[in-house]
């Protein structure tokens, strides 16, 4: 089921944005196999494997990268896939004995999606770094924050997941698509710092058109413009606000009660601070329910904040059916969604040292020979 059932996927287990990556071609119907270390590594924070969503309906080995005898098992794994990901830093792949050339040595078809933070070259390349560090050479982190105020860290969303996983993804179903063409697969570099300044091209744009400050907290889309930001409520929730379009903007005063003719203009910059005040004040008079009572059917763009337990049981998610229950434990539903090939739920995160064999077993490689490698240890047995 999925729209990239048959298409199956090599993932060198790292932290993060090349699991995430893999998760959403697992999600869309791909076979995804998760290639894991035989010890537990040091890999940040560690949770249980039922709730390692980043592994969800992929297939798992553990293998020892140490031994040649493991490197040559990962390598007849890649001889038959159409994808390979990983995401360690330049050089790691080549030294272990699995870099493209290699690769594409045995699987010429073969579509090598890298992803690193600094790119396969560049002065940092290899540097380490976090996606606060590639947010932080981009503009992004700079931009975002209030007036006179340090940069806010927006989750690990923009560098990981937005610039890196979701390029990654992209480029490979491109790479995909040409490879139907050509029959010759290529090579990816996916680095985040490409990705995050792709993601600020309006902002870039912005800037250089001189519409743009510099002084992050000021401008319309990044909290400066009192109809694009949030608002404490009665019980200290928060509504949000993004009433851009002039409609949407007098249908808020509406709702709010409030009179635009004794109001400072929407547009006019040197009394923001005078109009934020004013509705700041009215939105502490109700609890963040009644808020979103009141603007429930208006087309005003203020919204509840919820969090992220709220947030599975609004309505809104029950009807998109944005969350579903697996095993118990409530996960985010695949998207996109496809009118002929959506997907079936997908199976929790698998085990690597117990699923090991039966997934080798199902690539095709043979039992004896596993039975072996299990026996010196290059496997779990």
């Amino acid at each position: 089921m999925g729209p990239l059932a048959g298409i199956r996927v090599v993932e060198m287990s790292n932290i993060g944005p090349a699991p995430f990556c893999g998760m959403l071609l697992a999600d869309l119907g791909a076979t995804v196999v998760s290639v894991q270390r035989m010890a537990a590594a040091d890999l940040g924070l560690e949770i249980p494997t039922r709730y390692d969503f980043l592994n969800r309906g992929k297939q798992a080995v553990a293998v020892d990268l140490k031994a040649p005898d493991g490197v040559a098992l990962v390598r007849d794994l890649i001889a038959g896939a159409d994808i390979l990901i990983e995401g360690f830093r330049p050089g790691v792949m080549e030294r272990l004995g699995l870099g493209p050339e290699v690769c594409h040595a045995v699987n010429p078809r073969l579509i090598y999606g890298r992803m690193t933070g600094w790119g396969q070259d560049g002065p940092l390349r290899d540097r380490a770094g976090h996606d606060i560090n590639y947010i932080a050479m981009t503009g992004a982190l700079a931009a975002i924050g209030p007036q006179g105020g340090d940069p806010v860290v927006p989750l690990n969303l923009i560098g990981d997941f937005g610039g890196g996983s979701m390029f990654l993804a992209m480029g490979l179903m491109a790479a995909l698509v040409e490879q139907r063409a050509s029959g010759k697969g290529q090579v990816i570099d996916a680095a985040m710092v490409d990705g995050v300044g792709a993601l600020m091209a309006m902002h870039y744009g912005y800037r250089q058109a001189g519409i743009w400050s510099l002084d992050r907290g000021t401008n319309a889309v990044d909290g400066g413009a009192p109809w694009y930001a949030t608002y404490p409520t009665a019980d200290g929730r928060h509504m949000a606000v993004g009433a851009v379009e002039k409609r949407f903007y007098l249908e808020m005063l509406s709702v709010l009660g409030l009179d635009p003719a004794t109001l400072p203009k929407q547009h006019d910059a040197t009394r923001w601070h005078e109009l934020r005040a004013i509705l700041a004040e009215r939105f502490r008079t109700r609890t963040r329910d009644e808020w979103e009572a009141a603007f429930a059917g208006t087309d005003a763009c203020v919204s509840p904040v919820l969090d992220m337990d709220e947030c599975t049981t609004h309505p809104l998610a029950t009807a998109r059916g944005m969350f579903r229950a697996v095993d118990g434990v409530t996960e985010p539903a695949p998207a996109p969604r496809f009118s002929r090939t959506n997907c079936t739920p997908a199976a929790p995160p698998p085990d690597a040292r117990a699923s090991t064999m039966t997934t080798l077993e199902s690539w095709g490689l043979d039992r004896a020979r596993l039975a072996a490698l299990a026996e010196k240890g290059v496997i779990p047995a």
